[in-house]
């Protein structure tokens, strides 16, 4: 799974890695995004590939009456996203969400009552998650949301390790795949063999 990550870069080189220009200033590097307090993230859609905007980390489907369901949505398994509710409106629905660094925590006992925490890096300094997004409207208020969720697939023999309970790993896609990944390339190409080198380091617990 993938609840917490870093963007701990700054604005021009974001936008030098994925060739778009963030949509509003105002962008601050984050040292450590909480999924559970559904930040407000940069992402970059298909709809507009040159353009880096801001979601929230949490999909709310287009029917949803309100944000509850976004607990729920932080992640999204890649075995069945077509078949998922919350999910399959938005297959078509692509994202990039940029990240410099993700956290896991490997459980020292059968219970996880005492943990080690991980910092995840792959071989690039920015990478992309592939994401699926939605635009959510407030029925209350009619404003209009823009949610996402990070897609996940089984965990490589360095995530198993370290993620050893449910064993799954962020979807997180080579360089040369952002663009497949906009251009809304079958699901299954990311599947099975599809991976990532990554490299994990011990931190302090808190």
């Amino acid at each position: 799974m993938c609840f917490f990550y870093s963007v701990a870069t700054n604005k021009k080189a974001i936008q030098e890695v994925f060739n778009a220009e963030f949509q509003q200033d105002g962008f601050s590097p984050v040292a450590e995004a909480n999924g559970f307090t559904h930040p407000y993230m940069p992402i970059i859609t298909n709809a507009q590939p040159n353009l880096i905007i801001g979601a929230n980390w949490g999909l709310i489907p287009t029917w949803a009456k309100d944000t509850a369901i976004a607990k729920n949505t932080l992640n999204a398994r890649i075995e069945t996203l077509t078949e998922k509710p919350s999910f399959k409106e938005a297959i078509n629905n692509r994202c990039l969400i940029p990240a410099t660094n993700f956290f896991e925590w490997q459980w020292l006992d059968q219970k996880g009552k005492n943990k080690q925490k991980f910092s995840i890096y792959a071989q690039q300094e920015i990478f992309a998650f592939a994401g699926i997004y939605t635009l959510w409207t407030n029925p209350i208020n009619n404003l209009q949301y823009t949610t996402y969720t990070i897609i996940t697939k089984p965990a490589n023999p360095l995530m198993a390790k370290i993620h050893n309970t449910k064993q799954r790993m962020p979807l997180i896609l080579n360089p040369q795949d952002h663009n497949n990944w906009l251009n809304n390339t079958p699901i299954h190409y990311f599947q099975e063999n599809y991976n990532i080198q990554l490299q994990a380091f011990p931190i302090n617990n808190r």
